[in-house]
């Protein structure tokens, strides 16, 4: 994608200043995707009307708006869609990984699982469930849907199905090394809610779904798994993946036996007439947090460039991309320091006991390849957390490995035990900015001098 000269009154940024200016690239990202400030712009209310670019959602003056919230943003989206609405909802269900910090006496709150769902999760979705039973065509749902939700929001098809099966279903296919859409197709045709089902049982409501994309663009239906968007997905496919990557031997027996046995219901598809009533708004997505971060380094002065190469795939694979068209970048504009912005979600399959990430192991791997050179990596999801450690990614430039490997650490060791996290603690370089109640996949940026 295009360049663009830094501004004039931008000093030339160092080296010596590498990591702390990624970090600042990454703040000024996440301010420029604040939640709701994006809901407040994008979303307006006219008189009896919500509007949301040019869909238009006439909003009953007899019936109050029911509402449904699940995902990492979902407290945050709950009160700035009460706050546009004004008291036009009845009541709501919010599904979030942890207490909400405001609350509102129109909905009930609960914590769900995540990255594996728990008691808060199924308990939740039973909730929702509930709420859009049994409604008229009178009735509007609105429905807030972000990241996380697949886990943090709930109920299983087969009633025989326990929690513990549920939880290890979904920690063997997060820790494969499948892309989020084929998970998600997993985890669709096992669920009461997800892959469309949540918006069959609210049918004939009208139905407005707003999202937060954690997904790419071509998989609008995967956010979440999709629990109001008919499903693309079908059971060969997933009877395909199971075999192609020997998983059904690892799920739990009541989940192995509808895989060897072949009895998946198959989920609502396109064309099925329950959704002629719902309609679909991304309030955000990657693509805005990766304009912001080109944006934050070009005011930084660095001429910046959005790699316009795959963003997801593995994480080795990824960073070698990158690498060479940073090198092409540079060769371009060989007396300027340059930037170059990725976003998207690698793979990073778990192969030891340790704590980390997909964005540590990232940084982790291309520290290697950075090693002795003027250039700085820094990957972070921008939901504040990296797989199962407390931290949204880390960041290194060209004396990481020489640091580690003064400490005696070996770093192909500690990616090899997944351990990214306690190779960038001990060095002072994990990337903290807490948990940001949003999700719009993560943010990598890369800086040459």
């Amino acid at each position: 994608m295009g360049t663009q000269a830094p501004s004039l009154g931008a000093a030339k940024p160092l080296y010596s200043d590498g990591k702390h200016l990624a970090h600042q690239i990454l703040l000024e990202t996440m301010a420029a995707i604040d939640l709701r400030r994006a809901m407040l712009a994008k979303l307006k209310r006219r008189n009896g009307t919500l509007l949301a670019g040019d869909i238009e959602v006439h909003l009953s003056a007899m019936r109050r708006t029911r509402v449904v919230a699940f995902g990492k943003a979902a407290s945050r989206m709950a009160l700035a869609l009460d706050e546009i609405l004004g008291g036009q909802i009845e009541a709501g269900i919010i599904v979030a990984p942890s207490e909400a910090a405001r609350k509102s006496d129109r909905f009930r709150y609960f914590v769900g699982g995540h990255p594996y769902p728990n008691a808060g999760s199924v308990e939740g979705a039973r909730a929702a469930l509930d709420l859009v039973s049994n409604l008229t065509a009178d009735d509007t749902v609105i429905f807030l849907v972000s990241g996380g939700g697949s886990s943090l929001f709930e109920w299983p098809l087969n009633p025989e199905l326990r929690l513990g099966e549920l939880l290890e279903f979904n920690r063997i296919l997060v820790t494969s090394a499948l892309p989020i859409e084929q998970i998600n197709a997993l985890r669709k045709h096992l669920s009461a809610v997800k892959g469309g089902r949540l918006g069959v049982r609210a049918y004939p409501a009208q139905q407005f779904t707003i999202y937060v994309s954690d997904v790419p663009d071509q998989y609008p239906s995967m956010v979440a798994s999709g629990p109001t968007m008919a499903d693309e997905s079908t059971v060969d496919e997933c009877y395909s993946l199971a075999e192609q990557h020997q998983l059904a031997a690892k799920f739990p027996p009541e989940i192995r036996k509808h895989f060897e046995q072949r009895t998946l219901e198959e989920t609502p598809k396109p064309s099925d007439p329950r959704f002629s009533n719902s309609r679909y708004f991304c309030v955000l997505s990657n693509h805005d947090a990766v304009a912001a971060a080109k944006s934050a380094a070009e005011k930084l002065g660095f001429v910046c460039e959005i790699d316009s190469n795959a963003w997801d795939g593995d994480f080795r694979q990824v960073a070698d991309t990158n690498l060479a068209a940073l090198d092409a970048l540079k060769n371009r504009h060989p007396d300027s320091p340059v930037a170059l912005v990725v976003g998207g979600e690698v793979t990073c399959p778990v192969t030891g006991p340790g704590v980390g990430g997909r964005n540590q192991a990232f940084a982790l791997y291309a520290a290697q390849r950075i090693a002795g050179q003027q250039r700085v990596v820094l990957s972070a999801g921008t939901d504040g957390r990296d797989g199962n450690s407390p931290s949204a990614g880390a960041v290194a430039d060209g004396h990481t490995i020489a640091r580690a490997r003064d400490r005696g650490f070996d770093p192909a060791e500690y990616l090899a035990q997944s351990d990214s996290y306690h190779f960038f603690c001990s060095l002072g370089d994990n990337v903290e900015i807490g948990f940001t109640d949003n999700n719009v996949r993560d943010v990598r940026v890369w800086l040459n001098f």
